[in-house]
């Protein structure tokens, strides 16, 4: 193991510690190593990071021969929001579909499952779960992420997951503080408002965050939205009276604070990724989550050399960013002595889980015979990214050889379908059907014409159940695709 690079100072060490980016490739650069040694102590791990366990587990520990406590985060919220299982699918149901079965110590198994297998690939810190209470049902980046719109269930589930995922040594960020539900904008692409009463804030969008504090959760993370009743001028990110006054003082939250990304248009295309990280240290935030979008060594420089320069023009107390640094010492040290609860794994927790999630409506025949599913696609937010493959087609296509898929987005001709269907069963397979009008419109016409539809919705249900058969699979992960094929064919 390498030590602290010699001349190394104090400052250098400390503005290093406090970021988290990330980089290309499926082992580490020697830019990145070699930052290691000098002070960074977390690295970012993302989907084009990852292509088999084995190869994960060779990464994490060539990252620990440089430094023993090394925090490597992941993104991996199960679900439709997978990192792990980028190229597949997940095996386990994400949080609307936990949620939707409403059983707590099921929640906490899963995320116990899905830690044993991150600890086992050599990952100590999950950015999850997502604690943002769905109240707007038109929200473009939450929806089955979330564990529902009932803010006393989604505080319930909150805890079990953390308190699941903790057990397995994996340290909890529950995210998006205070809360990301109740916007129409993906933050990803502009900043959000969330323009509610201060009553309703706490009642509403903190309960879920004060119940994975008194769980434990050992990291939360900030959202990029503004809250004009709390601060009209900065959001949450970059605002001292969210994060220090709320969440520290008055919520009384002594673990880390991770920025969400602050390559994110909500921040970068307002204040700069730069600025917006000083203003973050200054606001609370320990650790800056960067790499998503920007993932080379010259980001890093960029920030470190950004924050340097705020401690010495005296914008940035040192004391700050030294108490940043520390805490995110202090969090790898926990993930290097913490310990894990033995367990047996849980190899089919995933798909007991998403076949207890199912709604099953209608009366209609099962599938019998080879089918035509058509797959109704939005554009897949930049959370969830358009890479992993989702829907039933694949596993009816094994059950039912001879099944055929076709894609259909906006502008989709009724007609079309229909006639690639030809005599086949028609399977439509939807997400979040009441957010995109031209879905709506398509699944109408096409149940119109053929009455024995079978309708598969894998987002947030709200619209009525409709066709012979209607199965709402509270998400879109590989899992809930099974767990329908299976209701769908009689298994």
């Amino acid at each position: 193991m390498t030590t602290l690079a010699h001349g190394t100072d104090t400052l250098t060490r400390d503005a290093l510690a406090v970021l988290q980016p990330g980089f290309v490739g499926t082992s580490a650069p020697d830019w990145l190593l070699r930052r290691i040694g000098e002070g960074l102590h977390s690295v970012g791990l993302f989907g084009r990071n990852i292509h088999t366990p084995e190869q994960l587990a060779a990464l994490t520990a060539q990252l620990r021969a440089e430094r023993d406590g090394v925090l490597v985060a992941i993104d991996e919220e199960g679900g439709d929001v997978t990192r792990l299982e980028v190229r597949s699918g997940s095996s386990f149901p994400g949080n609307h579909a936990l949620g939707a079965v409403d059983d707590a110590d099921l929640t906490h198994d899963v995320a116990a499952e899905l830690g044993r297998r991150l600890a086992a690939c050599g990952v100590n810190l999950n950015w999850a779960p997502s604690a943002d209470v769905n109240s707007n049902a038109d929200n473009p980046v939450i929806g089955v992420r979330s564990f529902g719109a009932d803010p006393s269930s989604v505080a319930r589930h909150t805890a079990a997951y953390v308190r699941g995922l903790q057990s397995s040594g994996v340290a909890a960020c529950t995210k998006h503080f205070p809360g990301h539900g109740d916007t129409s904008v993906d933050s990803h692409h502009a900043l959000p408002s969330i323009d509610v009463s201060v009553e309703v804030l706490r009642e509403r969008e903190l309960a879920p965050f004060r119940a994975a504090i008194a769980a434990g959760t050992k990291a939360v993370m900030s959202a990029h939205i503004l809250l004009p009743t709390l601060d009209s001028e900065r959001p949450a990110t970059l605002s001292r009276r969210i994060l220090t006054g709320l969440l520290r003082e008055e919520l009384g939250f002594d673990g880390l604070i991770v920025t969400d990304g602050m390559e994110m248009q909500a921040i970068s295309a307002t204040y700069g990724i730069e600025r917006g990280s000083v203003l973050a240290i200054a606001a609370g935030a320990d650790a800056i989550c960067v790499g998503g979008g920007l993932a080379d060594e010259d980001t890093v420089l960029r920030l470190r050399d950004a924050l340097i320069a705020a401690v010495r023009s005296g914008e940035l107390p040192e004391e700050r960013l030294a108490d940043a640094a520390a805490r995110v010492r202090a969090l790898g040290e926990w993930t290097a002595s913490s310990v894990r609860e033995d367990r047996a794994p849980q190899t089919d927790i995933g798909l007991v889980a998403a076949r207890r999630a199912l709604t099953v409506t209608g009366s209609g025949p099962l599938l019998d015979a080879p089918a035509y599913v058509a797959a109704f696609t939005p554009m897949a937010n930049i959370a969830v990214g358009d890479e992993t493959p989702w829907g039933v087609a694949a596993e009816l296509g094994r059950r039912l050889p001879g099944t055929e898929t076709g894609s259909y987005g906006d502008g989709v001709s009724a007609d079309a379908l229909l006639a690639a269907a030809g005599s086949r069963r028609i399977v439509a397979v939807v997400r979040d059907e009441h957010r995109h009008a031209w879905m709506a419109s398509a699944l109408d016409a096409l149940i119109a014409a053929r009455p024995d539809t079978v309708v598969v919705e894998m987002g947030v249900p709200q619209s009525e159940p409709r066709g012979a058969l209607h199965v709402a699979t509270y998400g879109a992960a590989r899992v809930c695709g099974v767990a329908a094929a299976e209701v769908l064919t009689g298994a």
